[in-house]
C-alpha cells in the first residue's frame, strides 16, 4: 500500500504564513470547557486568545467560524505501532502514511513506536526516522518499546529478539537516532538496566517502565534512578494488588512519573481507568498503542515479525487471545471515556498537554496558549473529528527534562 501524502485531505497542512483566527469555538483544556472562544495564530504560531468579541486581522487573514464545535490542540501520541494499513517497520513511507492516518483523527504530533527486534535492525529503523524529523514536524522521533524487556511479560514482542541492554548496544541505538530517540521501555530486571537507564535519561531520551515482572520496591527504584513514564499501566505488568501493589502503585505513588493509558475498553475496564484519572490527575497520558489495522477493515496484519488477527476491533496474535496493540484513534479514545462517564476536559489533557510535557514540549505542544504551534482540531458534540490543522511550526529543541506534575 502507498502512503497517502503528508498533506492529504484527512489532514489539511495549514498555511506556513499569514493569520488565522478561529472564532465561535467552545475550547476544551484541563480547566474546563470554554465558551465563546476565539485564537489567533500567525506564521503558525497561537499569538493570542480570549473569549468574547474575537480581535480585528488584517485584510487576507483567514477566519474560521468554529460554529461552536469543541476545539482542542492537537493531540500528541506518545506510543502507536501504525495505522491506516501501515506499520512502521515498513520504512519512511510508511511512516508518513501512519502518520496521515492518525491526523485525519486529530493527531497531529506522534513519537513512531517500533516492536522488538535485532539491535541493528533496530538502528537502521531509528536511522530511517531521524532522517523524517527534519522534514515533517508532525515526526517527533522514535520509541523503542523494545527489546529490553522481560520474556514472561514479552505481549507481542518476539521472544527472541528480546535481550539485556548493554552498553554497547545502548550506544549503537543512541548513535543511529542522532538524538531523536525520544523514549524507550525497560525491564529493571533485565541486567544492566540501570546503567542503560542513566546512558538514556544522559541523553534526553524519557525512559519508562513496562513488559515486566517488577515489584512496587523494583519500579519505585527504577523512578528514582530517572525512569518517568509507566508504558500502557496495567498491561504486561503485574496488576494492582492490595498485598503485591507492583509497577501501576509505584507510578501512582510518584508524582514525577506519567502513566499511559490505552482507553479503548479492551485492555483497561473504564472503572480502572476512572480510578487511574482520579488517582493522577495530570499525569496519565492517552496513548493508542495502535498498529497497522487502526482505521481499518478486520483481517490478518504483521506487527514486527509476528502475524495479527483483527476481528470487530480487536487484533490479538495469530492463533492466541493476546492483545496485540490495538486498532484505536485518539479521537475513539476520548469518545469511549465520555460513554463510560469521564470527564472530557481531563481525557483532553492526557491526549494533549501530558503527552506534550512527557517529551519536553509543555507549552509548545498539545496546548493552545500564546507561543504554542498552532495545531488544532474541531470536534462535533459526539467526538468525531470535523476538522484538523496541522502547522508547520517545529517543536522546540529538546533536551533532558524531566516530567513534573501538572500544577
Amino acid at each position: 500500500m502507498s502512503a497517502p501524502a503528508p498533506g492529504d485531505g484527512r489532514g489539511p497542512v495549514g498555511p506556513p504564513v499569514g493569520d488565522l483566527l478561529v472564532t465561535g469555538a467552545r475550547l476544551v483544556d484541563a480547566a474546563g470547557v470554554h465558551d465563546g472562544t476565539w485564537v489567533l495564530a500567525r506564521d503558525g504560531e497561537v499569538v493570542a486568545r480570549g473569549t468574547g468579541d474575537a480581535p480585528s486581522v488584517p485584510a487576507g487573514a483567514e477566519v474560521l467560524d468554529a460554529e461552536g464545535a469543541l476545539l482542542t490542540a492537537g493531540f500528541v501520541e506518545l506510543h502507536h505501532h501504525g495505522g491506516g494499513g501501515h506499520a512502521h517497520e515498513d520504512g519512511p513511507a510508511a511512516v508518513l502514511g501512519s502518520a496521515a492516518a492518525h491526523r485525519a483523527h486529530g493527531t497531529t504530533r506522534s513519537v513512531v513506536s517500533f516492536v522488538a527486534d535485532d539491535v541493528d535492525v533496530l538502528a537502521g529503523r531509528l536511522a530511517g526516522v531521524a532522517d523524517l524529523v527534519d522534514e515533517h514536524p508532525g515526526v517527533l522521533g522514535s520509541h523503542l518499546e523494545g527489546p529490553f524487556l522481560a520474556v514472561e511479560r514479552k505481549g507481542a514482542h518476539s521472544a527472541d529478539a528480546l535481550v539485556d541492554p548493554t552498553p554497547s548496544a545502548v550506544r549503537r541505538l543512541l548513535d543511529a537516532a542522532r538524538g531523536t530517540l525520544r523514549q524507550v521501555t525497560l525491564d529493571p530486571r533485565r541486567e544492566g538496566a540501570s546503567e542503560a537507564a542513566r546512558t538514556f535519561a544522559a541523553a534526553g531520551v524519557v525512559v519508562a517502565v513496562g513488559h515486566t515482572e517488577a515489584t512496587y520496591d523494583e519500579a519505585a527504584a527504577a523512578f528514582d534512578r530517572g525512569a518517568r513514564l509507566l508504558t500502557h499501566a496495567f498491561n504486561a505488568m503485574p496488576g494492582l494488588h492490595h498485598r503485591a501493589p507492583g509497577p501501576v502503585a509505584a507510578a501512582l505513588a510518584d508524582d514525577r512519573v506519567v502513566l499511559e493509558l490505552i482507553l479503548d475498553g479492551e485492555h483497561v475496564h473504564p472503572a480502572v481507568a476512572a480510578v487511574l484519572l482520579a488517582a493522577a490527575p495530570g499525569r496519565v497520558a492517552l496513548v493508542t498503542d495502535a498498529m497497522a489495522a487502526a482505521d481499518c477493515a478486520g483481517g490478518r496484519y504483521p506487527l514486527g515479525a509476528l502475524d495479527v488477527v483483527v476481528a470487530d476491533g480487536r487484533a490479538v496474535l495469530e492463533g492466541t487471545d493476546t492483545l496485540a496493540g490495538s486498532t484505536l484513534t485518539t479521537d475513539r479514545a476520548l469518545a469511549v471515556g465520555v460513554a463510560a462517564g469521564l470527564p472530557l476536559p481531563a481525557l483532553v489533557d492526557a491526549a494533549t498537554a501530558v503527552p506534550a510535557r512527557v517529551l519536553g514540549q509543555d507549552g509548545r505542544l498539545g496546548a493552545l496558549v500564546p507561543g504554542a504551534v498552532a495545531d488544532l482540531v474541531l470536534l462535533d458534540d459526539d467526538l468525531s473529528v470535523r476538522l484538523v490543522r496541522t502547522s508547520p511550526a517545529r517543536a522546540r529543541e529538546r533536551g533532558a527534562a524531566p516530567v513534573a506534575r501538572a500544577g
